[in-house]
């Protein structure tokens, strides 16, 4: 099913996982996604490496969650990809049952200054994917405290705009942790006239150094409440106490979204079924998605 379809009909439950590297058993990965079937997710994103590293397997994950009965939504990068490859993988993704993509531009490899592809950007990415694959559902990326390249926020939310009149069905965002920030990127991306609807990316916080470093290399911040918590653990032999109260904090943030009116909750889950699972139910969102 589309996920424009599903975000119809109300909030939207889903994960995102990632493939092993081309030498690693799919087992692992494959008993992730079975334990986080029991919460039914309306979908489950599938990335794959920089430069379109290990996209083989990512079709293999979403081939293995269309014959389980989930829903894929397979990322697609502009890096280093041309028109024909573009119409190749796609074909290969719909005759593998997927109906949805995430269109990005991508991070460039290591000395790359562009796209080295047919596309510059994800938006040039999504209007080729709508005048070629009409009946695809096309996501596209939010940014609520801006994009790390972009000037200004204005010049960030009328690239978003751009990507909704080029064909997008929703948007899904960065990481985020301070929902005060969300509210207020919300609110400017309607006043600049995007009407699409935008679904929440949680980055569960497990590990001090970890939850550090991903947030600030993708340019976010870390709001007062979560600094305590990591300021309150810092030590080693804390670890186990900050997850504690990391999952309660993360938990905490999904109700908050959802009170916020969020369409959708989407949990990078890291591949991590146990903590994810601990944090839906502390969350409480198990009564949305399950009768």
């Amino acid at each position: 099913m589309k996920i424009s379809e599903r975000l119809a009909r109300g909030m939207t439950f889903s994960f995102e996982v990632f493939p092993p590297k081309n030498d690693q058993s799919l087992e692992p990965l494959l008993e992730t996604l079975e334990r986080l079937k029991v919460f039914r997710p309306d979908f489950v994103s599938v990335t794959y490496g920089a430069g379109g590293t290990n996209r083989g397997r990512s079709l293999e994950i979403c081939r293995a969650l269309v014959l389980g009965g989930t829903d894929p939504l397979a990322h697609l990068t502009a890096i280093g990809t041309g028109r024909e490859e573009i119409r190749a993988i796609v074909k290969e993704y719909a005759d593998a049952g997927v109906e949805n993509i995430l269109a990005l531009r991508g991070d460039f490899p290591p000395g790359w200054e562009g796209t080295r592809g047919d596309f510059a950007h994800a938006g040039a990415l999504t209007a080729f994917l709508r005048a070629e694959f009409g009946g695809l559902c096309i996501a596209v990326a939010g940014y609520p405290e801006k994009h790390l390249e972009a000037p200004a926020f204005e010049s960030d939310i009328a690239h978003l705009r751009a990507k909704q009149d080029a064909g997008a069905s929703f948007i899904t965002l960065q990481l985020c942790h301070d929902v005060d920030a969300y509210v207020r990127y919300r609110d400017r991306i309607r006043r600049a006239g995007v009407r699409l609807p935008v679904i929440a990316g949680i980055m569960p916080v497990l590990a001090r150094e970890g939850i550090i470093k991903m947030t600030l290399a993708n340019g976010c911040s870390i709001p007062a409440e979560l600094a305590a918590i990591l300021g309150a653990y810092a030590r080693p032999d804390q670890a186990e106490d900050l997850k504690k109260a990391g999952m309660a904090y993360t938990a905490a943030q999904m109700r908050r979204f959802i009170a916020e009116g969020i369409d959708g909750i989407h949990i990078f889950t890291l591949n991590r079924w146990e903590a994810v699972s601990e944090i839906v139910a502390l969350s409480g969102l198990r009564a949305h998605v399950m009768p």
